[in-house]
């Protein structure tokens, strides 16, 4: 106890209570969308070399193709947040640490293990590719298995296709009187 609450206590007044920090708010589909545009946007008109505006491409199509189904993941799933975090953080990130660095000098000079600043950027991003493509499976298998197990039920309640559907039973047929006419 810290001596500003001990005298607070010892004078009869309520120790001051500290405010939780404010917990960050969850990227909607929105934010991971304008954090994608920026990304797009960053590496357009030339700034980067071809070979990494189309990894760039794939990155963020796979991304966008996985964000309207997250939910197939469950809350808390680690897969989620890699794909937010990968639209809002380790892409934006990889990029600019790219960027920054003299174009000429960051695609001739070797900075770890022989390889150059785009040859390190080309491994991250396919690196970033593999992983969403991985994410983007998964989500979809969700989907995909919904399918089979629908497929599955139809078969038990109709039977196979080409095999004769299994129809209503005929009205059962009423005897006919001597009263009937031909």
């Amino acid at each position: 106890m810290g001596l500003r609450a001990w005298f607070a206590r010892l004078g009869g007044r309520p120790e001051p209570v500290a405010e939780p920090a404010p917990r960050p708010r969850t990227p909607t589909a929105e934010d991971i969308g304008a954090a994608l545009d920026a990304v797009e946007h960053l590496v357009a008109g030339g700034a980067v070399p071809a070979l990494v505006q189309s990894r760039v491409r794939r990155v963020v199509g796979t991304v966008r193709d996985t964000v309207p189904r997250l939910a197939n993941l469950g809350p808390g799933s680690a897969q989620a947040y890699t794909v937010v975090a990968t639209a809002t953080d380790y892409l934006p990130q990889a990029l600019s640490n790219y960027t920054r660095l003299p174009r000429s000098w960051a695609d001739s000079r070797p900075v770890e293990g022989g390889k150059t600043s785009l040859m390190l950027l080309v491994d991250q991003l396919d690196l970033l590719a593999a992983t969403m493509d991985q994410v983007l499976d998964a989500v979809v298998r969700v989907d995909a298995d919904a399918l089979v197990a629908h497929g599955r039920f139809l078969q038990e309640k109709f039977g196979r296709l080409g095999a004769p559907a299994p129809l209503d039973p005929p009205p059962a047929a009423t005897p006919r009187s001597s009263l009937d006419l031909p």
